[in-house]
């Protein structure tokens, strides 16, 4: 008697669990259908700014503008889009392991400690443990971030990426993020921000000078780099962190909704196995019944 209240209870609690996934699975159903929207919605924009970008450090003097500035990386500037709420399956862990690479990365390459922007309590958490292991050193780190975010909330980014860039504390920037592929597909991704590439600018060069061969600055080609360019910048930063919440409100619906089908699956084994107990409970006091009936007779 005693497994079966055992049973029935579990039976209640495992119950009310798949209620709780099921909700959540709705609530991040409704906030992934918004990001995605709002990603596919600016993702042309972002493309479109970062061709201007390079069609700006082809027709111009790369010295004509201080974040055009090429030099050896001795020093990176690494900023990480995470999120501040688990339950989404594998997506801190994987842009985690991004992480623990570019950091690899940057000191094999140059032997100097990188620089971390970190936005989300997740990736400030591993930050954290890391800065105190002296592997890294954290410029900056933005939690409770929304989940519709405007220019407004990433300009403090851009001011503390192009601050860095411009006095030289760093020499290059790179920003990791899950890029959104589709709502069963999100793929951990660095993308370089500062400098201009050069390799991938020269393979179009040719291209983009045809293109426009006539083009004229006015006032002058410095006067239009200082307001384009941090602004363009600002694009970039801004459609990854739309990226990146578009895929971590993916993967935390499909994280709840594996959680709530096993929910199901462990309700069904629970069902079988109380009914087969309570079965063999009444088959023993049948049984006993029958023997004291017999004894008595």
């Amino acid at each position: 008697m005693a497994k079966i209240h055992k049973i029935r209870h579990r039976i209640k609690s495992v119950g009310k669990i798949q209620q709780i996934t099921k909700a959540m699975e709705r609530v991040a159903a409704s906030k992934m259908r918004r990001a995605q929207a709002a990603a596919l919605r600016s993702r042309p924009y972002s493309h479109t700014a970062r061709e201007i970008l390079a069609q700006l450090f082809v027709l111009t003097d790369p010295e004509a503008h201080p974040l055009f500035a090429q030099r050896p990386i001795n020093r990176r500037l690494l900023v990480l889009f995470s999120s501040d709420r688990g339950l989404a399956g594998a997506y801190t862990s994987n842009v985690g392991r991004v992480l623990l690479q570019e950091i690899a990365r940057a000191k094999d390459d140059a032997g100097g400690v990188p620089r971390i922007i970190v936005v989300g309590r997740k990736g400030a958490q591993i930050c954290a443990r890391l800065e105190r292991g002296g592997g890294i050193e954290v410029a900056g780190a933005y939690t409770d971030w929304p989940t519709e975010p405007t220019a407004a909330t990433v300009q403090p980014i851009v001011d503390t990426v192009t601050g860095e860039f411009t006095s030289c504390a760093v020499d290059a920037v790179f920003m990791i993020y899950t890029d959104f592929v589709s709502g069963l597909r999100q793929v951990a991704t660095v993308q370089q921000l500062l400098p201009i590439d050069p390799e991938q600018v020269r393979r179009r060069e040719a291209e983009i000078r045809e293109v426009l061969r006539e083009a004229k600055f006015e006032p002058t080609p410095a006067a239009v780099l200082s307001y384009m360019v941090p602004r363009l910048l600002a694009v970039q930063l801004y459609q990854s962190s739309l990226e990146a919440i578009a895929s971590e409100q993916s993967m935390r619906m499909v994280a709840m909704k594996n959680a709530s089908d096993n929910a199901h699956d462990l309700l069904e084994d629970l069902k079988l196995t109380y009914n087969s107990a309570r079965q063999a409970t009444i088959t023993q006091e049948l049984a006993e019944i029958s023997v004291g009936v017999e004894s008595i007779s």
